[in-house]
């Protein structure tokens, strides 16, 4: 490889970390080819979409727990704070099997598959995620109340986000 092409390889880097900022993505992968056997083959990645997901989930659980905690009985909500600090670690989340965008309903103007309180039966759809154009359905892995919607409609989500809390 001559010094001028790593010049370029270098730049083309850097324009891609660049890219990756200004879209607010997580990862990039490109191969450049060259000749037959001469390519460039560049991943630039901020950080695996767990460490985002942990760094996110406590920032939108802080903004939801914001209106709950408003009334009189602020040193009662705390302890209820803490207990819904991880809700993917509760035992009737379902989580995202896929990164996506949340529909709540079949189409617009529908009413929504699920509402908090609702009873629900294995294999109900809770909701769509939306990848790639696909609507998947998202199905009950069990019957039960729907207790908590840890999303909105239009939100996106990444792999194994929690979703729901099913009792």
């Amino acid at each position: 490889m001559t010094k001028s092409t790593h010049e370029t390889d270098v730049a083309f880097i850097k324009a891609l970390a660049e890219l990756l900022n200004e879209n607010d993505l997580t990862e990039l992968q490109v191969k450049r080819d060259y000749a037959e056997d001469d390519s460039l083959n560049v991943r630039v990645s901020r950080k695996p979409p767990q460490q985002v997901m942990a760094q996110a989930q406590p920032m939108q659980m802080a903004a939801a727990a914001a209106p709950v905690a408003a009334p009189a009985s602020a040193p009662a909500a705390a302890p209820a704070a803490d207990a819904e600090a991880d809700p993917a670690s509760h035992p009737g989340a379902v989580t995202s099997p896929m990164v996506g965008t949340i529909y709540m309903q079949a189409e617009p103007g529908a009413p929504a598959f699920i509402t908090v309180g609702a009873t629900i039966n294995e294999g109900d759809t809770l909701l769509i995620v939306e990848a790639m154009k696909t609507m998947n359905h998202i199905p009950a892995p069990k019957s039960g109340t729907v207790k908590r919607i840890l999303v909105g409609d239009g939100d996106a989500v990444e792999f194994g986000a929690p979703l729901v809390i099913l009792e």
